[in-house]
């Protein structure tokens, strides 16, 4: 009885403990031409991406110089995230969903919080 007690109130502690470091996750919202919008989080390496109530997962792959590229091959979604902007694509379909987005950070001039600091935006 102990033993299950204790498994129990361990697992309770570990999901509440990852509920709160997800919660704790600083996220961005980015605006876009047309009304559009989308948020992420996460870090320079896995970004989760929110787009129209729903959440995907990207991972960082090798871009263009000067820019970032984070992709998730099962969905289609992949985000390029330039110095100024970032776009927003579906490979799957063909289609730009979002076009000329930004962060307030990148509206005065700043990098947006996941990427300052990220190659290819370091400064030497």
């Amino acid at each position: 009885m102990k033993q299950t007690l204790l498994i129990v109130s361990m697992a309770v502690a570990g999901l509440l403990g990852s509920a709160a470091a997800i919660a704790n996750e600083e996220v961005s919202t980015w605006t876009c031409s047309e009304s559009k919008q989308f948020k992420t989080s996460g870090t320079t390496e896995t970004v989760r991406l929110t787009w129209e109530s729903k959440t995907f997962d990207l991972k960082r792959e090798n871009s263009l110089p000067g820019s970032l590229r984070y992709k998730n091959t099962n969905t289609g979604h992949d985000l390029v995230v330039l110095g100024n902007k970032a776009m927003l694509f579906n490979i799957k379909s063909g289609t730009r969903l979002a076009d000329f987005c930004q962060t307030a950070e990148m509206k005065t001039g700043k990098l947006p919080h996941l990427f300052a600091g990220a190659e290819p935006f370091t400064q030497n």
